[in-house]
């Protein structure tokens, strides 16, 4: 199973974009997407950006996340 979350590119150097979540920041080839820019919320599999998310969409996603770690921390399982 792949659970996509959305990364938000803070750099691109030709074809590789420096990408970051929650401060996380990793690597990832932008070779399948033409228009992404700094500041463009991605959707990456396996090293490759895929799909340019809408901002909101995307920190509506991030937020959902968040709330489910938070409830899981809160009510972990038996």
């Amino acid at each position: 199973m792949c659970l996509a979350i959305p990364s938000r590119i803070i750099r691109i150097d030709g074809q590789t974009a420096t990408i970051e979540v929650s401060g996380v920041q990793s690597q990832t080839s932008l070779i399948l997407l033409e228009d992404a820019q700094v500041g463009d919320y991605v959707i990456v599999h396996a090293g490759y950006a895929i799909q340019i998310l809408d901002a909101e969409a995307a920190l509506e996603t991030l937020d959902l996340l968040r709330q489910a770690a938070a409830a899981a921390e809160d009510d972990p399982p038996a």
